[in-house]
């Protein structure tokens, strides 16, 4: 941990928020765009989106300073891998501590959205397991990572709320999978029975295709911009008193 971040416990707080909100906003607005468009699945996903994309926006503007806003463990674990090297990132400790706190902020998120909505907490039956869905993750989380990590790397990493809500909200519509793209929230929402979820079946193979985009968004990043791993990560939004001060 560098100096001019806070402490641990305070980050993996912001995490666990942060995930634990972005989570309430899909599921929440996904049950709502069921009951306000019953008959119109179309209209669903364009409610949901655009919920996702002003939420996850808004998320990142008001934890980022405290934690960097990961909200998802293969941005956190992608900050490891990069910067391991030279210290600035998440130690392995750290990483450990960003990805429970974001699992059981997922959870919890699915959990509080369905009480919202009384429709009550229950395994999603939602099969997404098809080959599709799988490639779709592997694209929408290569991109993620790949966006991420070159905002931080040309150090305009003040652009990442407003550029990571619309990459997610126009990877909802051209993956075929809905852009999951972090495991914590794919955890999260099979536990919601309702249009968001996602079968627990369905979620290894997310996953996996989740850690596969992220290695894919790594081997681009470092292709197009070789320094990326020795400049210091501002991931997903700048720290702690370097925030405060720009």
């Amino acid at each position: 941990m560098t100096s001019h971040q806070p402490p641990l416990w305070r980050r993996a707080g912001a995490e666990l928020l942060g995930t634990g909100v972005l989570v309430m906003i899909v599921v929440g607005s996904g049950i709502a765009a069921q009951q306000l468009s019953p008959n119109d699945v179309g209209l669903q996903l364009l409610q949901n989106s655009t919920a996702t994309v002003f939420g996850l926006t808004v998320l990142i503007l008001v934890l980022g300073p405290v934690s960097g806003a990961h909200f998802n463990p293969v941005v956190s674990l992608a900050d490891w891998i990069l910067h391991r090297r030279n210290g600035t990132g998440l130690s392995l400790p750290e990483l450990g501590t960003y990805v429970l706190a974001q699992t059981v902020g997922g959870i919890s998120g699915s959990v509080v959205a369905n009480a919202m909505f009384e429709v009550g907490t229950s395994i999603s039956a939602k099969d997404r397991a098809g080959t599709g869905h799988l490639i779709g993750e592997i694209v929408a989380t290569a991109g993620l990572v790949l966006l991420i990590f070159a905002l931080a790397a040309t150090r305009r990493s003040a652009l990442a709320a407003p550029a990571v809500g619309a990459y997610i909200g126009a990877a909802y519509w051209f993956t075929s999978s809905t852009s999951f793209a972090n495991p914590a929230v794919t955890v999260g929402r099979i536990f919601s029975d309702t249009f968001a979820g996602i079968a627990p079946a369905s979620v290894p193979g997310f996953v996996i295709a989740q850690l596969v985009g992220a290695a894919v968004g790594t081997g681009l990043l470092l292709a197009l911009f070789p320094a990326a791993d020795r400049v210091h990560p501002d991931v997903v939004a700048p720290q702690g008193t370097q925030a405060a001060r720009s």
